[in-house]
């Protein structure tokens, strides 16, 4: 009972934290749109394992010594789901971590929150939700984060997307999860592309825009911190770096 109520005065603090930040915009070194495949490719236990990557992340040591050897010390982060073209929410609202406590919160809130849809699977709806959501504070560098486990079937081409929001200023990262489970109520699939090469080419794009595909969900954990210390510390990667595989060592 006081572990449960620990969480939810954690998920409270962080509700105050965000409406604070939006109150009095910072400056940051990074604005990061984590854009969460929820999808009915993506069954209750997948969509855990990708739940508790994300948790844990903003908790890892690794994670955090690449926030603060940027010159501001803190990056915005906000997390939305996304499944059909008409399906996205934003599950944690803006949240400035600079810090192991403010990452254990932004953790926190992830963990707290259900889930919010099942359905098609719109990347091009998951980009063009996120694009208007920058600008709650400044900085230099603004990313969406796409992870997902299928090609764009509803909504407008995911390449269209990916060209507005990167005239807009917007670099897009993907992380692809090549999982062959069949999805839930599907007797059969369509043959569809490589899902790394539709990533490469219709959802990355922007300066360093990376790509990192991965096995399975049993992988997203280990994944997911890669990803984020490169995006956060912004390393230098040639355009469209394709990162086939991702193994933990």
């Amino acid at each position: 009972m006081p572990s449960l109520l620990l969480r939810v005065l954690a998920v409270v603090a962080l509700a105050i934290v965000g409406a604070g930040s939006m109150a009095a915009p910072l400056i940051v070194d990074l604005e990061l749109v984590l854009a969460v495949d929820v999808s009915r490719s993506v069954d209750d236990e997948e969509y855990q394992l990708q739940k508790i990557g994300y948790a844990q992340a903003f908790q890892h040591p690794a994670v955090l010594s690449a926030i603060q050897a940027n010159p501001n010390h803190r990056i915005a982060v906000t997390l939305i789901e996304w499944a059909g073209a008409d399906f996205q929410k934003v599950i944690v609202p803006w949240t400035v971590v600079s810090d192991a406590e403010s990452g254990q919160l932004f953790g926190e809130a992830i963990r707290q929150a259900p889930r919010s849809f099942w359905g098609w699977t719109s990347v091009s709806g998951a980009i063009d939700f996120s694009v208007p959501l920058f600008g709650q504070h400044e900085s230099t560098r603004k990313v969406i984060d796409v992870s997902g486990d299928g090609v764009n079937n509803s909504g407008r081409p995911a390449a269209m997307a990916r060209d507005d929001a990167v005239k807009a200023g917007v670099t897009i990262n993907g992380l692809v999860i090549m999982n062959d489970r069949p999805t839930p109520g599907f007797v059969a699939q369509r043959v569809q592309p490589p899902l790394d090469d539709f990533y490469r080419e219709n959802v990355i794009g922007g300066p360093g825009a990376f790509l990192i595909a991965i096995d399975d969900f049993e992988s997203f954990a280990h994944a997911i911190v890669n990803k984020l210390i490169k995006e956060i510390a912004g390393l230098p990667t040639a355009p469209g770096l394709w990162v086939a595989e991702l193994k933990q060592r």
